[in-house]
């Protein structure tokens, strides 16, 4: 049995990470870091999880985690890269869900993100958490960089497309729709009930900075410049993304779009590629650790729609934390996250 601590366990990645893990038997949660909730129990915050764990919160400064095998960050931006080389420095994996280590430029992460990097050593040594396109570097990995949600549904959608010639890698655009859980648990006036109601608004329109951490995993793919236009919206719903992309065509395609979706993602257990003229459903994917996603050629004219939908808070976070985790561990990839969809 593996031991795992979760740093940062009153957040929703948090208590995700807590749902996924702790029904299994191969996995056990050690300890659950918080500052504010320090000494309560795990299930007074969070009943839904009563019979599953007698765990209680620890102060982070008073939590020796280096008896574990692993250790989830699920905690804000600029935490990770303080408190994780310590561990790492003790042979101890670890899983980033924050942004401290998915920028492996230096200078773009403090232009993004307006703070300094304090362990630029670990940016090189990092491994960027996308399965579907670093496997086997996951694998092998001491630190991995889980990606953020907007741009697991956005990456996801354009990775088919990225290395072929018949499409403009110029004048790539990503509309991309997200539940308020997205925005976390911290209390904040654009996400109260009486503000994101009945709401639809884009933010962050010129430029977002899961706009860079998209580039980098397309063009480090596709090993040349990608234009890029990513704007991000807030609907009134709790879990969820969709992400259209729409990206224009140069020249005819060389095989059917329908079958080149399907193929690319055929050994995938976690992307499902929908039956031709099916349009994917965020309720379809929720609870899940499922990428679901379609690809529409309008009018048969020269602009490619692709649509794609997870659930933010699981393959957009915990869960791909978790499949990270599996393959870190040298875990069936599946353990733990063939999870059916909540319907209704």
């Amino acid at each position: 049995m593996y031991k795992v601590g979760i740093v940062g366990g009153t957040g929703y990645t948090g208590v995700e990470l807590m749902r996924l893990l702790a029904p299994r038997e191969d996995i056990d949660v050690v300890a659950m870091t918080s500052r504010g909730e320090a000494g309560r129990r795990v299930d007074a915050l969070y009943p839904s999880l009563r019979g599953f764990t007698d765990l209680k919160f620890t102060h982070p400064d008073q939590t020796d985690l280096t008896g574990c095998d692993l250790v989830f960050f699920a905690t804000p931006n600029g935490i990770a890269m303080q408190e994780a080389p310590a561990l790492l420095n003790a042979g101890i994996k670890v899983i980033d869900l924050a942004a401290d280590f998915r920028i492996r430029d230096q200078a773009v992460y403090e232009q993004w993100y307006k703070q300094s990097h304090c362990a630029t050593d670990w940016l090189e040594k990092a491994v960027y958490g996308l399965p579907e396109q670093y496997r086997d570097e996951i694998k092998s990995a001491q630190l991995v960089a889980n990606p953020g949600c907007h741009v697991t549904a956005t990456t996801l959608a354009i990775l088919p497309l990225i290395t072929t010639d018949f499409i403009d890698h110029n004048r790539i655009v990503a509309d991309s729709k997200s539940g308020a859980s997205g925005a976390g648990r911290g209390a904040a006036v654009h996400t109260l009930l009486a503000e994101a109601g009945e709401s639809v608004a884009c933010y962050a329109a010129n430029g977002h900075r899961h706009l860079p951490e998209i580039r980098q995993t397309l063009e480090a793919v596709s090993g040349r410049s990608v234009g890029l236009t990513f704007v991000p919206h807030l609907v009134p719903m709790v879990r969820g993304i969709e992400c259209s992309v729409y990206i224009p065509l140069r020249a005819e395609p060389e095989q059917d779009l329908q079958q080149h979706y399907q193929q690319f993602y055929a050994n995938e257990p976690f992307v499902d590629v929908l039956p031709a003229g099916m349009h994917p459903q965020t309720r379809s994917v929720r609870g899940s650790n499922r990428c679901q996603m379609s690809v529409f050629r309008p009018q048969d004219g020269d602009m490619l729609v692709i649509s794609s939908v997870i659930d933010n808070l699981v393959k957009g976070a915990a869960g791909q934390a978790v499949q990270n985790m599996n393959l870190m561990l040298g875990l069936p990839e599946r353990t733990g996250l063939d999870l059916v969809a909540l319907s209704p």
